[in-house]
């Protein structure tokens, strides 16, 4: 009778139990929980839907005259285009990589794109701490360089925006871009 007694408490081993089904019921609603907490949260880290819709941005240059630039914004960064006079591009061209602080893209041909030297493209934020440099403005000031100037710390940018002075460590990033024509370029 003994035996009869053990065997209705203890199933066979191949038999699911009670406590089996609920530990499966309780591990899946754990799994289902996570995955509905973490998939939010993962989803928030992908770019937003205007930022996706500002993938690139065409720039019409003819408005902008000699010794001017513009400030257009792509991928929620500003990009300064400036339209370079010929003794700016000339000083910028003279500049030796040894006075630089950043050597790295420093010739000014290589930060420009060839046959439109008088067309200058760059990321318009400051590579200390992410200030935006002003000198777009006629008004504003532009440096000893007469390029940009970081107020908040004093960087200074020349003309082919290569750092020359104050603390930041590299010349203004080189977005991509292409020429669609004589007066339209393409960022992105």
């Amino acid at each position: 009778m003994a035996d009869s007694s053990a065997a209705a408490h203890h199933p066979a081993s191949g038999d699911v139990t009670k406590r089996d089904l609920l530990q499966l019921i309780a591990l899946s609603g754990a799994a289902i929980a996570a995955g509905a907490i973490a998939w939010p949260l993962i989803d928030s880290m992908n770019p937003s839907k205007d930022v996706l819709a500002l993938s690139s941005v065409e720039v019409d240059l003819t408005p902008i005259a000699e010794g001017q630039g513009i400030v257009v914004s792509w991928q929620g960064k500003p990009i300064f285009v400036r339209h370079r006079t010929a003794a700016e591009i000339k000083e910028a061209q003279d500049v030796k990589l040894s006075q630089l602080i950043d050597p790295h893209d420093g010739l000014d041909s290589e930060r420009v794109k060839a046959g439109h030297d008088q067309w200058l493209v760059v990321v318009g934020i400051c590579t200390h701490l992410g200030c935006i440099p002003l000198g777009n403005k006629p008004s504003d000031p532009r440096g000893e360089y007469g390029g940009w100037f970081c107020p908040c710390h004093g960087s200074q940018y020349d003309t082919s925006g290569r750092v020359r002075h104050g603390p930041a460590p590299l010349n203004l990033a080189l977005p991509p871009y292409a020429f669609e024509s004589n007066t339209k370029i393409k960022v992105g």
